[in-house]
């Protein structure tokens, strides 16, 4: 029998990993005011004592084109008390995106589908070169379209990804070496197509299928399909990243050591948690002399990996919102932008129809969740504390790092944001209206007061 699934808040906090969700402020605003007030007010939420921010970059998009970037704090922190050593972040610091990468995977599926290479309601099967069928309903075929929509029957309670050494046969059919009992599909009640649960093991199947079906490595297909054509920095594969790009890399920071410390040192030093490639270059994954394409796309980061600037996110947000042309060229026929902000799932709470983790998740399309401006008692997926406004986009949340990328297509107008690192503890400081912690909910208030 699977196991049991973890509680709301447990799952919460293992996607959370190293959360960086902000503290009650005293005094803290919860709009912009005049422009220039809108960086005293970052600034603010930055240097909190009660719970500090490593680092801070936005962007602020209205009808299509971005009317304000910022940037805080610093992107490596000095071991020790020499603060003349540290590097502060500017527009060019890359950030290790976490979950907001499947958003820009997604671009890749339909620019694959468009290409003819893909399909998104064909049994995946047919890419992978063999049967991947959930164990409880073999009759049932699996597509893209319910792996991007989170509706596939994969679960994350067997593991997030694959790890080096593991294949997508060995892990997820039964009988297979690191089948164990099954966790990594969904009880029988929850069939797919049916019921909603975020996983980033999806994004592993997602990216072993592309790699199949266009014969290239999924960081590779990724740079040529999506990063280059839009101009975007960075990439999924740390060891191929540029000196200029490592160099501008921001260090992902909190204030406790590992996932399982209890205590948060909010007085206390900042502690790496990834992304420290100072002293010496990141390595390539181990194994790849023998990688057999299809077989473990997860090694190269589908799920969480990107890393790009602040300001790469607004470009793909203003080629969505001017329905997928970038700079004059057609980069997403208007057919497939409209997949994309096409809603999958809306949660039921009457006969509960998925996991909607403690209320962030409401409604989901193809790679982006829908935020339809649900709040009730205190959680929910409320952008502002008045309500009114509804987005399409993604959230990421991993080693310290919390990010965004959110757009209203209706208007143009959008946001997005990467933190740095936290150095207080997230599950104890929720927001008021919403489910994100209180010092997201804080950041968004300020950002969309600026792009309304």
């Amino acid at each position: 029998m699977p196991a049991k699934p973890p509680s709301p808040n447990v799952r919460r906090r293992r996607l959370l990993k190293t959360g960086a969700l902000l503290c009650a402020m005293p005094g803290c605003a919860t709009d912009s005011g005049s422009d220039a007030r809108l960086p005293a007010r970052l600034q603010e939420l930055l240097d909190d004592p009660q719970c500090p921010l490593a680092s801070l970059s936005v962007l602020v998009m209205r009808a299509g084109q971005p009317v304000y970037e910022g940037q805080f704090g610093r992107r490596w922190i000095a071991p020790g008390e020499d603060r003349g050593q540290d590097l502060p972040v500017t527009r060019d610091t890359l950030f290790r995106v976490a979950s907001v990468s499947k958003l820009v995977v997604a671009l890749g599926v339909l620019r694959l589908v468009e290409a003819g290479v893909l399909d998104l309601d064909a049994d995946i099967g047919e890419a992978l070169g063999f049967a991947l069928r959930h164990p409880a309903f073999p009759a049932q075929r699996l597509s893209l379209r319910l792996l991007l929509s989170h509706r596939a029957g994969l679960r994350d309670a067997g593991g997030a990804y694959l790890t080096v050494g593991q294949t997508l046969a060995s892990k997820l059919l039964p009988g297979g070496a690191d089948f164990g009992r099954g966790e990594s599909w969904s009880p029988p009640a929850q069939a797919p197509g049916a019921y909603f649960e975020y996983s980033n093991l999806n994004y592993g199947v997602i990216a072993s299928v592309m790699e199949r079906a266009a014969g290239q490595r999924f960081d590779v297909l990724m740079r040529e399909q999506v990063m280059s054509p839009l101009g975007l920095v960075g990439g999924f594969e740390p060891s191929q990243l540029g000196a200029a790009e490592l160099a501008n890399l921001a260090t992902l920071y909190r204030k406790r050591a590992t996932d399982d410390e209890a205590r948060w040192h909010t007085a206390g030093p900042w502690v790496v948690q990834t992304d420290d490639f100072r002293s010496q270059r990141p390595a390539p994954p181990s194994g790849l002399d023998g990688y057999l394409l299809g077989s473990n796309g997860s090694l190269f980061g589908p799920q969480g990996r990107l890393r790009t600037r602040v300001a790469d996110l607004g470009t793909v947000a203003a080629m969505l919102a001017a329905g997928g042309r970038h700079q004059g060229r057609r980069f997403l026929q208007p057919a497939s932008v409209q997949a994309l902000f096409s809603e999958q799932w809306r949660y039921e709470a009457a006969a509960p129809n998925g996991d909607p983790l403690d209320g962030l998740f409401q409604a989901w399309g193809l790679g982006l969740q829908h935020f339809i401006d649900r709040s009730q008692g205190g959680r929910g997926d409320r952008l502002v504390e008045a309500g009114g406004q509804q987005a399409w986009g993604h959230l990421g949340f991993a080693y310290g790092l919390q990010s965004g990328l959110l757009l209203d297509p209706a208007t143009g107008h959008g946001i997005a944001y990467a933190i740095g690192g936290s150095g207080a503890d997230p599950a104890a400081h929720p927001g008021r209206y919403s489910s994100f912690p209180l010092w997201e909910e804080r950041l968004q208030a300020l950002l969309w007061g600026r792009a309304r």
